[in-house]
């Protein structure tokens, strides 16, 4: 009997099986140098199937060998127009001409080219998916009911995450590192599963990178050039939990079954939120809810009546326009990353369909940055009704966003009101962020939670040490902290110093030098803009030249109410002998600015960048009366 293969059947590994079955003992199986090039072509791009396909045709020459089959290779190898139109069906072709002139059977589990094999009257085989049980595979043996995930990696040894949510730890399974050829064979091993099992699927392959979905398990196989050694990860769902295992599950409920149908689930990873996701889409599902969902890859655990979404041809766009005429209740959208996803969900969500959309961000006002950067602030309410945060595998928070007009918290009081967007916690009732536009950048501000309690007087223990800079009670330490940043985020575009005044809570002054004005400014602006929306914060770039402007020439100010100031690199000295070693109150005019220790040499120490230290050189140019007064 003569047997020619194809392709498929000998990536899957089949036809190997079926001989040492004995159904094909004694056979020739006359391989075509198309399906040699289709696989070494493969091989080559760093797809695994292309090193699975490689790997069976050894195995059916050391067969040979055995004298169990007899292998021949026959054919022509396909020409450079050929490849190029492969996807027409050119290759394909190659491999059934092989089959007509050896009159041969031909075996194959592409369902196109057995009915085409069909029409030219071969003698076809057609090998369906196998649906039934399967043998265990061999990283079963690194699983057990506690295992996360393992990590296997040639010349190092097995490692697993094991434990729960709260409580994962990394393990090493045994001593013995794992071997290119262990991790090879359990590569093709997973290939195999992956095409015959109905619930199997290969979700992802590019060069050096092979991703696959075996039921539950989330396989990524990678080797060289992609990765520095062969590696196979698996992963697995932490829990199974549906919607009524969480303790806010009623107002989660209440929302998604009312008109509050545009959602987001965020938190860091690994912190439950695809779990969430699927909890809401089953229970959606089992509400009379036609749900859908969109995911690259296909990562979601739901059950058969959902149907999962992947790119339509690579573009998540595709996969919008398909869903807009199918008209689902609900679309469950995991997980946002480029900007075209962000877009997605607004345009659908505006088009009144219920959106389910998981992003991964440490924190809610990061969550909302991230719109904020890609889609216009002012519609966000419309799109976004709930904002859940998830961490450590529960419902921390849940969140409201309202469109109001109002001057936002912590401007000037002689700011004008503007639209703003207000972010509540659904249990206080009391804005946690606040949105709004600001000098043609979006801002998006978490407040503070408390009032801030008076400044009480700081009495030391031990003589101030006069090298050391005193660190003033009255200091605004957010302002310091935002003072900071934006000074290491600025120097990275310049190559001299970075002066930085804080002037609010939601704008800041730069000093740099005349020359690093473009680069830290950017083209059109893309720097500056690029730092205003990481730290939520208005920034003023401005040159040097113009600050030296503005300060006193002389080193040593004299107040209008008699005190000296000593101005130097790095502090500013207020001068007052008469107080040494007691404890005063600085004021200027009737206003208290802040408490000090004066040392044993008649100086109070500031910090010269600190907000204290700007305000008092503020104070000297508009000639207002500073006084000390002893406590």
């Amino acid at each position: 009997m003569k047997i020619v293969p194809d392709t498929s059947v000998v990536i899957d590994g089949r036809i190997t099986s079926m001989i040492r079955a004995g159904e094909y003992k004694s056979a020739t199986i006359i391989i075509p140098e198309a399906v040699v090039a289709e696989l070494e072509a493969q091989a080559n791009q760093g797809r695994e199937i292309g090193f699975s396909g490689l790997t069976e045709l050894q195995e059916l020459y050391r067969m040979s060998e055995d004298a169990i089959i007899e292998l021949q290779f026959a054919g022509d190898r396909p020409s450079l127009d050929q490849v190029k139109l492969s996807s027409g069906g050119e290759i394909d072709a190659l491999i059934r001409n092989v089959a007509l002139q050896h009159g041969a059977r031909f075996v194959t589990s592409d369902l196109v080219q057995a009915e085409v094999a069909k029409a030219k009257g071969l003698d076809v085989v057609y090998l369906k998916p196998q649906i039934g049980d399967f043998s265990p595979l061999s990283i079963d043996q690194f699983f057990d009911e506690e295992t996360i995930a393992i990590t296997l990696k040639e010349r190092a040894a097995p490692m697993a995450k094991v434990g729960r949510l709260r409580d994962i730890r990394l393990v090493t399974l045994r001593d013995t590192p794992m071997t290119e050829y262990e991790l090879r064979f359990m590569a093709q091993e997973l290939l195999e599963r992956a095409k015959r099992d109905p619930d199997g699927f290969i979700e992802l392959e590019k060069r050096g990178i092979t991703v696959i979905q075996i039921g539950s398990l989330r396989i990524s196989i990678a080797r060289r050039p992609f990765s520095d050694g062969m590696e196979i990860t698996v992963v697995r769902p932490l829990v199974d939990l549906t919607l009524d295992d969480y303790d806010m599950a009623p107002d989660i409920k209440k929302r998604i079954l009312g008109n509050r149908r545009g959602v987001l689930i965020t938190g860091p990873p690994g912190a439950g939120k695809t779990t969430l996701a699927q909890g809401i889409a089953t229970f959606l599902a089992d509400h009379d809810f036609t749900v859908k969902t969109m995911e690259a890859p296909r990562d979601l655990q739901v059950p058969d009546h959902i149907t999962q979404y992947t790119a339509l041809e690579g573009s998540m766009a595709n996969t919008a326009e398909a869903l807009l005429l199918i008209r689902p209740d609900y679309i469950i959208f995991d997980e946002l990353r480029k900007n075209e996803d962000f877009g997605i969900y607004a345009d659908m969500r505006l088009t009144g369909m219920g959106m389910i959309g998981v992003v991964h961000a440490m924190e809610v006002h990061d969550c909302l940055q991230r719109f904020c950067n890609r889609v216009d602030y002012s519609i966000l309410p419309q799109i976004i009704n709930t904002i859940i945060y998830v961490s450590q595998g529960e419902i921390a928070r849940i969140y409201d966003l309202e469109l109001t007009i109002k001057v936002p918290e912590g401007m000037p009081g002689d700011a004008y009101a503007r639209p703003v967007i207000v972010v509540r916690e659904q249990s206080r009732r009391e804005p946690e962020i606040e949105i709004f536009r600001y000098e043609g950048e979006t801002l998006v501000m978490p407040l503070r939670r408390s009032v801030e309690e008076p400044i009480a007087p700081v009495v030391p223990t031990a003589p101030t040490v006069p090298a050391a800079p005193i660190e003033e009670p009255g200091e605004n330490v957010s302002w310091r902290v935002a003072e900071k940043e934006v000074q290491r985020e600025i120097g990275r575009y310049t190559s001299g110093p970075v002066e930085v005044r804080i002037i609010s809570d939601n704008k800041a002054v730069v000093y740099i030098e005349d020359k690093d004005v473009p680069a830290a400014i950017g083209k059109g602006g893309k720097n500056v803009s690029a730092i205003v929306n990481k730290l939520g914060i208005g920034i003023d770039i401005k040159p040097r030249s113009e600050l030296e402007t503005r300060r006193p020439a002389e080193e040593e100010m004299q107040f209008v109410g008699g005190i000296r100031i000593r101005l130097d690199r790095k502090q500013l000295v207020i001068i007052s002998p008469e107080n040494r070693g007691k404890i005063v109150d600085v004021f200027a005019g009737r206003e208290y600015l802040f408490t000090a220790t004066v040392n044993e040499e008649g100086d109070i120490l500031l910090a010269k960048n600190s907000t204290i230290a700007q305000e008092m050189i503020k104070r000297y140019n508009v000639g207002e009366t500073i006084r000390l007064r002893p406590v």
